[in-house]
Parts: C-alpha cells; structure tokens; sequence
C-alpha cells in the first residue's frame, strides 16, 4: 500500500528543533577551529587537466546543499557552510592548492551548474549511477546509505531484510530511492505470503518526523547520516538497522565534475592522498558518518544502473 500525503500547516513545522539547536554535539560555529587540512598533493596537482580553467583561478568553487546536516548545513550565522561535505571539499582543495569557495546550491541546480561552468564541482551527497556517467565525471569518496528508524521506545528491533518490515507503516521522501526499494520488499513480501508495507510518502522531513512521533508511521527511511544527526540532536529515535541506497546494488557518494573537463582524476588522487594522512577519516568522524567511509576512492566507479 503507497499513501502520499499533503503537507500540513507551516505551525507544525516550526515544533522540530533545527540544526542550531545540535550545537555541543556538532561544532556548528562559523570559525570551524577543528576542520581538518591536508597538505598540497603534486601529484593531485599535476593531474590536472591541462586546458581545465577554474572558475575562478586559485580557487575551487564547490557547489553544496545546504539542507542535508550533518552532511551540509549552515553555522550558527546562518551564512558559513559546514558538514562532512564541506569538509571533504576543504580537503580537496588543500591537496590542489586552492583556496576554497562553497556555493549552497539547490539539490535540482547542480547539474546545470556544473555542465554550464558554473562550479567546478558538486559535492552534495551525490549518487553514482550509470545515466549521470553520461554528463558527469565522478570521484567516489562515502557508501550511499539509507537508515530505518524508530522511535526510541518502539518494539521494533531490527530491519536487515524484507520479511522484517513486513506489516510496518514506513514514511519516506516520495519519488526516492527508498520508495523504490521498499515497493520491491512489499512485492516480495506479498508473494512469500506475508504482509505488505504500508508506505506513506511526506516531501518534506519535519512531517515524515511528525508522523513518526504521533504514531502514524512505526518506521522512518532517509539518508543514514541525516537521521544519524536528528537521534544526536533530538535523542528520541533509534536505528534499527540499514541499507544500501542503490540496493540491491552498492551505492557510492561522489564528487560530481563536468564530464571530460580534467578533474576527476586529480579529485580522486586529491582524495587518496587524504585517505593516507588520516585527515579524510578525521572529517567523517568528526560528523558521526565514519561508517560510510569507502575502501578507497575511485574515478568513476561502477553506478546504479537505469532503472
């Protein structure tokens, strides 16, 4: 069963705490005193594309997502742009000696802006798949996880596979993987003689929350790392397990370069260099997303396929 939902009065939306309110568990301030650097990698350097032109010389503009903490969010000045994805950015450009310019970009405005010019590069949570492949190179650097979780009182226990959401009522983003994934367990589900999920789609997450709070959905699905960052700030909902968000396929992160321009390369030799001295665990560690660090980086890794 799949139930999308209308969004309900703004008056509700304002009931959830923000991203400030994680302050002291997530150094949100703009100075940023525990962001980690790396040193100037020549290799990284020297693969650079020839003929690449920046767009502005000696500085990387990055554009980024400023509404996914912990992977991006704004400081408590509600200007400078913080998270595990600025982070990694500031890593890249340290390796490629550059200063760094973050852009919050919109999820839908990316890809334009990079094909036209407008950024140098996209890192702002951004799946491999075989169809971006065709615009975009990509420089992987995190796994691609989904999180199920519950409020911290549920009975519910675990979530590792399709028979154990058998029956559930499970909220999500409409139009997502997630609903993607989750219709295929139902099927699954239905013809092993179980139950269906329930799915309810909300577009927006303080009424996914809302639902889940007031009991009109036993399970929430989103990012891993989002909802990682909402048990820290708000302590009343568990994890009960994960996925992969390409499943049954592995799913990547990556940094997102106009296709041919001559970066990735170098991003992914930037990335290796930062996976070496330690300075690209302590970015994820210092945003609780660890878990979701990759082997290794990879210039265009094999992605989801067209579904």
């Amino acid at each position: 069963m799949f139930t999308r939902m209308a969004a309900v009065a703004a008056t509700v939306i304002v009931a959830f705490a923000g991203p400030v309110c994680a302050q002291g568990i997530y150094d949100l301030s703009p100075a940023q005193p525990g962001r980690p650097h790396t040193q100037l990698n020549p290799a990284a350097v020297a693969a650079i594309g020839k003929d690449y032109k920046f767009v502005e010389p000696g500085v990387l503009t990055v554009a980024t997502n400023a509404s996914t903490p912990p992977l991006a969010t704004y400081a408590t000045d509600s200007a400078t742009l913080v998270g595990a994805d600025p982070d990694v950015a500031q890593l890249i450009a340290d390796s490629l000696g550059l200063k760094l310019k973050l852009v919050p970009t919109p999820w839908a405005d990316w890809p334009l802006g990079v094909t036209s010019g407008k950024y140098d590069a996209a890192i702002s949570n951004i799946g491999v798949t075989e169809q971006r492949k065709e615009r975009f190179d990509f420089s992987s650097y995190r796994a691609g996880l989904h999180g199920f979780f519950v409020k911290a009182d549920s009975k519910v226990e675990k979530i590792a596979d399709p028979k154990d959401a058998a029956g559930l009522r499970i909220v999500l983003g409409a139009g997502t993987n997630q609903e993607r994934i989750l219709l295929e367990w139902s099927k699954q589900n239905v013809a092993a003689g179980l139950k269906p999920i329930e799915l309810l789609a909300f577009d927006d997450e303080p009424n996914r929350l809302l639902a889940l709070a007031s009991g009109r959905a036993d399970v929430i699905v989103q990012p891993h790392a989002q909802l990682l960052f909402i048990q820290q700030r708000d302590k009343n909902v568990k994890r009960v397990g994960v996925l992969s968000a390409g499943w049954p396929e592995r799913s990547d992160v990556a940094v997102a370069t106009r296709k041919g321009a001559g970066l990735a390369v170098a991003i992914t030799l930037a990335l290796e260099g930062a996976y070496r001295d330690g300075s690209f665990d302590a970015a994820l560690k210092r945003w609780g997303v660890e878990e979701e660090r990759l082997d290794k980086p990879e210039t265009n890794p094999r992605g989801l396929p067209k579904y």
